[in-house]
């Protein structure tokens, strides 16, 4: 974690390294999946700087603390052509109060089919697939969870609105799921009478300027695992992309009740790095 977070905080005071041709803010931040987005719902975006025939290579650190619970996430990612992306995350999520934690690895790839972020009336579209392996399944098991491993499928679709609000601009994003993982794979996969679901997610950023953008997001959350409720999750950010190469994210997240605790609330931070 302290290397990561050194070669990141190198990255926030250079701004020389090459990251790719497009337009500063428009390859989206990291969410605690390791695929692009805001922080907890893909978008449609691709992730890093790279345009046509070009490559581009992030790492990302985040951190999401909640009263009884933290998550850490760490993992890179690349990108192809503006229409490839490919990211791995390893997850820790520490029960602080009960006790113990639970680790999760998330492979993501993601596909753009169609539009345009900016230029075109279509919106930007992209399917992707994420691959999760839980390596504490115990727990999971324990209390109800039929899987150790699941796999979640997402069609998303995301659009930057011109001079919509105060002459700002306003991206909107619309992302729908197919998943059986309890709290997004933490406590593991299906089970008896859990049967996948199609959920709903949303984003709306407001962009300050060409690097300041405040932001809200929605997940929808299945609600499967019997010894406990799952809540829907929202999150309000802040993010500021420094240049190509680096950006930070700072936010307030709802996470509803987990595993028999309620209410869990805190932040959530993450830093990107971008070649």
């Amino acid at each position: 974690m302290k290397k990561v977070l050194a070669a990141l905080g190198f990255l926030l005071v250079s701004p020389y390294l090459m990251a790719g041709s497009k337009v500063i803010a428009t390859g989206g931040a990291t969410t605690i999946e390791g695929n692009s987005g805001g922080g907890i719902v893909p978008w449609a975006t691709i992730n890093g700087y790279s345009s046509s025939d070009e490559w581009s290579v992030n790492s990302f650190a985040g951190r999401v603390g909640v009263d009884d619970f933290t998550l850490d996430s760490l993992g890179v990612g690349a990108s192809f052509n503006n229409q490839w992306e490919l990211s791995f995350a390893r997850q820790k999520f520490a029960l602080d109060t009960i006790g113990g934690e639970l680790r999760q690895d998330v492979l993501g790839v993601k596909y753009k089919v169609a539009g345009e972020l900016l230029y075109t009336g279509l919106p930007q579209i992209s399917i992707g697939a994420q691959f999760k392996k839980n390596r504490d399944f115990a727990l999971p098991s324990a209390v109800g969870a039929g899987d150790d491993s699941g796999y979640e499928v997402y069609v998303a679709a995301t659009k930057v609105f011109f001079d919509a609000i105060a002459g700002r601009n306003l991206l909107l994003n619309a992302t729908i799921r197919s998943t059986d993982a309890h709290q997004t794979g933490l406590l593991g996969f299906g089970g008896e009478g859990v049967s996948r679901k199609l959920m709903f997610e949303s984003s709306a950023v407001l962009l300050l300027n060409y690097n300041l953008a405040l932001g809200t997001e929605f997940k929808q959350k299945p609600n499967q695992l019997g010894f406990a409720d799952e809540q829907h999750w929202r999150d309000l950010f802040a993010a500021w992309f420094i240049n190509k190469n680096a950006s930070v994210v700072l936010g307030y997240v709802d996470l509803g009740d987990i595993a028999g605790l309620s209410d869990q609330t805190g932040f959530y931070l993450s830093l990107e790095g971008t070649w």
